[in-house]
């Protein structure tokens, strides 16, 4: 169909064009969709098996639709990429406020448009990508925003009583008929507000002051929200929540392979930075199990969430990290190094909220700890898992690494500043580091080593085989007893 030759009511009859609601726009395209097997949501990874289909059945239950779960969880995303389930185009009385379908006209200046020039009505199209509208539901939001209220000015310039339905201003919503409209963290919204959807969504039309208007609304609502136990500030009331036709939970990913995908999709990184800084396997692994580590944290709010946005400004900001040193040491080409990690501290410590025993330990401390504990869980993948207590005789993979350090007396420092080259070298000198990857990593890419060298040392280190100390120019590696035997 060709939307250029259509511009009056009488060529839209002519062209056969059938219209429909966006409930059922949304459902014919998805069974098009699904019979095609083209995937329905691109760019949301690991809901394939959970909350997708749970949409896919909402919409073809032409449900309105309340997305429940955590912050950074891809809600508002869902209910945006819902917008390539609709038509391309749509046709619309011109000049109206509320999008009215010229077959089923609804306010009062397109029906009287419509008897005043017939088949002359002149016709325009919205295309799908103006069909969103979008509320973050706050304190301040009242009726009049969303749904309407007696405009004075315009009764005034019209010279019209208050008793006349043209004098109403339409809000949000109405402006929003035949669109996919989300209220953003709905239990914010006072509970005066949220009686005042009762009637649109049972109904489908608004009620402004006291006119006696019913406008058949067209909706297709989508609903966000944190679970009621972790928003204080209010809740869904319960007339609200029984007119919602499904209630879809979501939840974060579920293992490092997705949460991997997540954040290299949404990580805003510059084409320099890229061709700059290499990141090894590891170190993406190890910044996804840091997030995965906040979650289980007992000195983080489980109930507030961790969101995918910790591990996305968390790689922009490792990446940045490493940029600037080699910008300062004068390398065109780094790899990113374990120590570059402790710039992804102001990543986190922004993202997580504490309780109160994480408060007196102070974000710093805590984020600090993520990193360790995320050394920790990892090392177990790669290496023999370090037992904490054995007997003097047995022997460990570790212990030439052990006793190098041990024989060091004025300890082993790794420098921020250590140019790539000089990095190597420094760590190369722990000749025992080789033995061991050679056992255990036999096909490791050398490019990658390096990084794997420094994250044994630090998982020594986690697990009190070493000590290590953090200062301004870099991080020292001790052996615990070391220098308190030789001082004896």
């Amino acid at each position: 169909m060709n939307i250029e030759n259509i511009k009056t009511l009488g060529d839209l009859k002519q062209s056969g064009y059938v219209s429909k609601s966006i409930k059922d726009e949304l459902r014919d395209n998805l069974i098009q969709k699904i019979k095609h097997k083209e995937t329905t949501f691109v760019g949301v990874h690991g809901y394939e098996n959970t909350v997708i289909p749970e949409l896919e059945r909402a919409i073809l239950s032409r449900h309105n639709i309340n997305l429940l779960g955590l912050r950074g969880q891809a809600k508002t995303r869902l209910a945006r990429l819902m917008l390539n389930l609709l038509d391309e185009y749509i046709p619309y009385v011109e000049g109206s406020e509320i999008n009215d379908d010229p077959f089923h006209p609804i306010s009062r200046y397109a029906k009287e448009l419509i008897k005043e020039q017939g088949d002359k009505t002149p016709i325009a199209w919205l295309h799908r990508s103006e069909r969103f509208a979008e509320k973050l539901a706050t304190p301040d939001v009242t009726v009049a925003d969303i749904i309407g209220d007696v405009d004075p000015i315009k009764a005034a310039n019209l010279k019209l009583s208050y008793a006349d339905d043209r004098v109403i201003h339409y809000g949000m919503i109405p402006r929003a008929n035949r669109c996919i409209f989300v209220i953003n963290e709905l239990p914010d919204l006072q509970a005066r507000i949220q009686v005042a959807l009762f009637n649109i969504l049972q109904e489908g039309d608004i009620q402004i002051r006291g006119f006696k208007l019913r406008l058949p609304l067209d909706m297709q609502f989508v609903f966000t929200a944190n679970p009621e136990d972790y928003t204080n500030r209010g809740s869904i009331v319960t007339p609200l929540k029984d007119r919602i036709g499904s209630q879809i939970l979501t939840h974060y990913p579920v293992d490092i392979e997705t949460a991997k995908l997540i954040t290299e999709q949404e990580a805003k990184l510059v084409e320099s930075q890229k061709d700059t800084v290499v990141v090894p396997d590891l170190a993406r692994n190890l910044l996804e199990q840091i997030v995965f580590e906040a979650r289980e944290s007992d000195y983080i709010d489980a109930k507030s969430g961790v969101s995918a946005r910790l591990s996305i400004t968390a790689l922009e900001n490792l990446l940045s990290t490493a940029e600037r040193r080699a910008l300062l040491s004068g390398d065109d080409k780094t790899t990113v190094r374990l120590s570059d990690f402790l710039g992804v501290i102001p990543s986190i410590t922004g993202k997580v909220e504490l309780v109160y025993e994480g408060e007196q330990e102070g974000a710093a401390i805590v984020a600090y700890n993520l990193i360790g504990e995320a050394v920790k869980t990892l090392f177990n993948e790669y290496f023999p898992k370090i037992e904490k207590l054995k007997k003097q005789e047995d022997e460990s993979p570790y212990d030439d690494i052990v006793s190098w350090f041990f024989n060091q007396k004025d300890g082993f420092e790794l420098l921020d500043s250590l140019r790539d080259k000089e990095y190597r070298s420094v760590l190369d000198a722990v000749a025992p580091l080789d033995d061991l990857l050679g056992t255990y990593q036999p096909n490791l890419d050398q490019a990658d080593s390096y990084f794997m060298k420094e994250f044994v040392l630090w998982a020594l280190a986690e697990y009190k085989q070493l000590s290590k100390h953090r200062f301004t120019e870099g991080m020292q590696f001790k052996d615990p007893y070391g220098s308190f035997i030789s001082g004896i």
